[in-house]
């Protein structure tokens, strides 16, 4: 497992009960996580110093349950990087900080090409990894079918002061924008994807991942340059094996191009160091 520790405005201060008491930057927030199967609090006392909570309804979805003035939107930094966060609906807060440990592994594998690189990257959320390749001065095109999602990113690369770097963004469903950037001929040094398991797209087209992350995959192999560097896959659907995420890579764009591929999990160390969360895997192929 990769474990992200160096994440310094954002730390778990404990878990329990299938819930996951956090602080992003002063602000501290109660969010359920279904990896969390035990009851037992480490530290009590803490669990009654929050400025929100997220509690499901049993009939689907869930509410914020706000208990503190806090500000509509505010700032977490990595690194060099500062994101926005807001309360989203179903818990979200617009940052997953786990892929701290690929926006580090992008960041030094665009450096390291010495060259200009191209990146894809699809379901693209908020930005954080397209931000993650322009801080390298990359070439990033950024995809996602939320128009709402593409304005937080759009924000998060001006909190960045990234204006200027090379950057389009595009509402747009993935599965048809991969298809047409085919018959363009468009080709990409890296590509990435973080798709949900399930979603529709901007004309409510319907994506499920098992059914349809091979072909596009091995559609995306086709937009892939002369010489690429990187495709990366993530994913947080429960179910799907990071061994699984290796095979398709392995059937696609390892037949295509001599490289590496792997696979692992991503994890978030406790504050206190004694406990780990599981969140998600990861696999890539790399040259």
């Amino acid at each position: 497992m990769k474990v992200v520790e160096d994440f310094k405005e954002y730390q778990i201060l404990d878990m329990a009960h299938k819930e996951k008491l956090e602080v992003w930057n002063d602000i501290t927030l109660i969010r359920p996580d279904p990896q969390i199967l035990w009851n037992e609090e480490t530290y009590p006392p803490l669990w009654k110093q929050y400025d929100a909570k997220y509690t499901r309804s049993k009939e689907g979805g869930g509410e914020w349950n706000v208990v503190t003035k806090i500000p509509t939107s505010w700032n977490v930094t990595y690194q060099d990087m500062i994101f926005g966060l807001k309360l989203m609906g179903f818990k979200h807060t617009g940052l997953f900080p786990e892929q701290a440990y690929n926006w580090n592994f992008l960041r030094e594998k665009i450096k390291n090409a010495n060259r200009p690189i191209k990146v894809l990257n699809l379901f693209a959320y908020t930005g954080a990894s397209s931000i993650a390749c322009l801080k390298e001065h990359a070439s990033v095109t950024h995809v996602d079918a939320s128009k709402g999602m593409i304005e937080w990113a759009k924000e998060n690369v001006k909190l960045n002061h990234l204006e200027n770097e090379s950057i389009r963004f595009l509402v747009d469903d993935v599965v048809k924008f991969v298809k047409r950037e085919i018959r363009r001929g468009n080709k990409y040094d890296i590509i990435i994807m973080d798709p949900p398991s399930f979603g529709r797209g901007s004309k409510k087209e319907v994506w499920s991942f098992e059914d349809d992350i091979y072909s596009l995959v091995k559609d995306c192999t086709e937009l892939l340059s002369k010489e690429p560097l990187l495709f990366l896959i993530n994913s947080y659907s429960t179910g799907i094996s990071k061994t699984v995420l290796e095979d398709i890579l392995k059937m696609t764009v390892g037949k295509k191009f001599l490289g590496e591929v792997s696979s692992d999990e991503l994890g978030i160390l406790m504050q206190d160091k004694s406990l780990i969360l599981p969140c998600g895997i990861y696999a890539r192929w790399e040259k």
